[in-house]
Parts: structure tokens; C-alpha cells; sequence
């Protein structure tokens, strides 16, 4: 069963696009998110001088998912963002117009835990490939005692529930490959039954998965060898830029494209159109493995069963 989580978000300019904060209930770690135009408030801040973790974000057109991202730490983290903000840096961190700062309501992090967590985020980054990450080094996680490392990755799971929230994916990997049974549903609906895209004629078979909310194609999946649909299409970009950044090779034989990793998706359309080559009704081409029964048929269901519940209430 899954348990709910309360994030609690402050705008303290009362603007939606502003300086905002994020709390879950009962964690020590304080999130404060500002664009770079807001800057200037953010380092004002009490929990911007404490020991802390910072993440720069920006796009990045040509980069994983269209944007770059840069981890850091510090004993007082507003010096740190100061020092990315001047405009003589010439440390190539002048790419990103929005800051992400973590902190501890308690002030309790120390140097040791903010360096651990640095490294740790770095990896995690690494393994989403959801950003272009321009730290040049990925530097090990330090030494901590045993609950030290037990907190520290406790504040990584509750940072990692409410940075989505606040649109910050970078450290969501996409999902893996689920042990939900082939056909079938799984009781929460939160994480939808194993996908299948296949085009005969091409030898071609995709696998997929929606996980909180997200479309995935699997590693391995394989999709048609060029793009067809025309230039002027709106996925010939995206198709360009997955052969560009390595998630499309193709395969020995050459006679189409494999998927060498997970990659998300913005809808299932989006996904069978890379997969066809050409453009795609995803809700109709992703069929649920072993079965005759669409995506769309599946994504209804849960509608229905709430309208018929709701009639029986009555």
C-alpha cells in the first residue's frame, strides 16, 4: 500500500514563478527554489548562509533532456551561488537561470555530510541522464559513520519526492522493468502493466512502462532505423537528438535502431512515433504484453471503475 506524503510549499513573494520553499512533514531538510532574477532574495535568506547542497539548472537544447545542470556544496552556500551570479566567472557556470538550494531545518549537516551528499547527487544525476551535468569530476563519497550514511540517504529519498514536485527531474531515473505480471494492472494503478510496440513488417518490438506518471521505453527496445514522418515534423528533433546523445545506436546488423537505455518519454505518442519512425497514436499502437488490449483501453479503466463506484454510492 502506498503512503501519502503532505510537501508543504511556500511562495514568499506570493508569485507562482517565484522564491518558493518545500517541507514534507517531519523531515529535518528544507528546499528553497528561486530563478535566477530572484537571486537576490534566495541568498538573503537564513538557509541559504548554512551548510548546504546547491543545484544550478539551465537549458541545454543540444543536451539529455534539453537541459544542463551543475551540483555543488558549501559551508555557506549563498557564497557559493555569489560566486556562480558574478559575471566575471569564467568557470563555464553561466548557463543556468534557476538555483535549487537543500538545507536542514535543524542546521545540523555538517561539511562531511554535505560532501557526501554532493557526491552522491552527482551519481544519481549520472544515472537519470535526465540533464547534461557540467561538474567535471564525480568525487567519491567520503567516509561516514554508520548512521551518518543511514541519514544522509534518508534526506537523499525525501529530497528526491520533493524536487519533482517543484519540476526539479534531474535525479529520477527512469523506470526499470517491473515485476507486475504480464497483463495485468497493478492494484494501485501506480505503476501500469509491461507495454508492447511491435512493427513486423521492420522485425521491430519496443517494451514499455508508465511509472509515476512517466512513459518509459525499456533498454534494448528496438525501433525503426530512420526517420520517415518528414522533416518538418514535430519529433524529427527529438529523433535527431536521441541518435546524437548515444540513446539510439544501430543495431549489429544494421538494419534498425536500439535502445541502449531507458529513456522517458513525454507521452506514448511520443514514444511510438520514435519507435514507427513516423508519427504515432500512442494509446492505440502500445499494446499490454501478451494481450490485444491498448494503452488507451488501460488508461480508461481506472476512470470507469471511479464513475461505477461512485454510482454505486449513491
Amino acid at each position: 500500500m502506498n503512503t501519502g506524503k503532505s510537501v508543504r510549499l511556500f511562495l514568499a513573494d506570493g508569485k507562482p514563478g517565484g522564491l518558493l520553499t518545500a517541507e514534507i512533514m517531519n523531515w529535518t531538510g528544507h528546499v528553497a527554489a528561486a530563478p535566477r532574477s530572484d537571486l537576490a532574495a534566495l541568498l538573503k535568506r537564513p538557509e541559504a548562509t548554512r551548510t548546504g547542497i546547491y543545484i544550478l539548472l539551465g537549458d541545454d537544447p543540444n543536451g539529455l533532456g534539453g537541459q544542463s545542470a551543475y551540483i555543488g556544496e558549501g559551508d555557506d552556500v549563498s557564497k557559493r551561488l555569489y560566486q556562480h551570479a558574478r559575471s566575471e566567472d569564467q568557470n563555464g557556470k553561466d548557463f543556468w537561470d534557476r538555483a535549487i538550494v537543500l538545507t536542514s531545518k535543524d542546521a545540523n549537516l555538517t561539511k562531511a555530510h554535505a560532501r557526501y551528499l554532493e557526491s552522491r547527487f552527482i551519481t544519481l544525476a549520472l544515472q537519470a541522464s535526465r540533464a547534461r551535468l557540467l561538474n567535471g569530476t564525480t568525487p567519491p563519497p567520503i567516509v561516514l559513520p554508520e548512521a551518518d550514511v543511514s541519514d544522509m540517504e534518508y534526506f537523499i529519498e525525501q529530497a528526491k519526492i520533493v524536487l519533482p514536485v517543484l519540476g526539479v527531474n534531474v535525479f529520477r531515473s527512469p523506470a526499470t522493468t517491473s515485476t507486475t505480471l504480464q497483463g495485468q494492472a497493478s492494484s494501485t494503478r501506480a505503476d501500469s502493466p509491461l507495454f508492447e510496440m511491435s512493427l513486423r513488417k521492420f522485425g521491430i518490438t519496443a517494451t514499455a512502462q508508465e511509472v509515476d506518471g512517466e512513459f518509459t521505453v525499456f533498454e534494448g527496445s528496438i525501433a525503426r532505423l530512420k526517420w520517415t514522418g518528414g522533416e518538418g515534423h514535430s519529433y524529427t528533433s527529438l529523433r535527431a537528438k536521441l541518435e546524437q546523445d548515444g540513446t539510439l545506436v544501430p543495431t549489429p546488423d544494421g538494419s534498425a535502431m536500439r535502445f541502449t537505455r531507458n529513456h522517458v518519454f513525454a507521452s506514448p505518442s511520443a514514444a511510438a512515433a520514435i519507435v514507427a519512425g513516423r508519427s504515432a497514436n500512442g494509446r492505440i499502437a502500445w499494446l499490454i504484453q501478451g494481450t490485444r488490449r491498448t494503452y488507451g483501453q488501460w488508461e480508461t479503466e481506472g476512470v470507469e471503475e471511479a464513475m461505477q463506484q461512485e454510482v454505486s454510492n449513491e
